[in-house]
């Protein structure tokens, strides 16, 4: 296994800022083989963004960690996140939509401001490790709590 920092932080980075660059994404697309013969690239996923300002857009990359049987509290996204799973199996579920798990090699998309319900290690023996690739257009947390109230089922 590489160290993080090389190689998929150089990847993601690059794959952020070539989404960020093209105005208007092509529509979600599944891994693919690569590129070509002679080159090792493959895209892993392309997604449009929501309508940013250009003028003062920041990417962030961060690595995720959680032990076996770890999580985080519900919180939420103010700006764009793609993620891409490194190792382990990753949990995750948004408000409005089923839960859904993600293996080493998959990546997924969060749109701006979706509450996360469930981020969690689907593993109760081993970690999960995963990149989660912010495209800001504004100084924002790239993380904010969510009040407990806010995500329980209305009546």
């Amino acid at each position: 296994m590489e160290p993080i920092g090389t190689r998929d932080s150089m990847v993601w980075s690059v794959a952020a800022l070539a989404l960020v660059g093209c105005g208007g994404a092509p529509p979600v697309v599944e891994a693919g083989p690569p590129i070509a013969n002679s080159n090792p690239a493959r895209i892993v996923m392309a997604h449009p963004l929501p309508p940013l300002d250009g003028a003062h857009l920041a990417v962030t990359v961060v690595e995720v960690h959680y032990g076996p049987g770890g999580s985080s509290k519900p919180h939420r996204h103010p700006c764009p996140v793609v993620g891409y799973v490194i190792e382990g199996t990753y949990r995750s579920q948004v408000q409005g939509a089923a839960e859904t798990t993600y293996t080493a090699d998959q990546s997924f998309y969060e749109s701006p401001d979706a509450v996360h319900l469930v981020s969690a290690n689907a593993s109760a023996e081993r970690p999960v490790r995963f990149l989660a690739v912010f495209t800001c257009d504004r100084d924002t947390p790239l993380s904010v709590a969510e009040p407990h109230d806010s995500v329980l089922p209305r009546p």
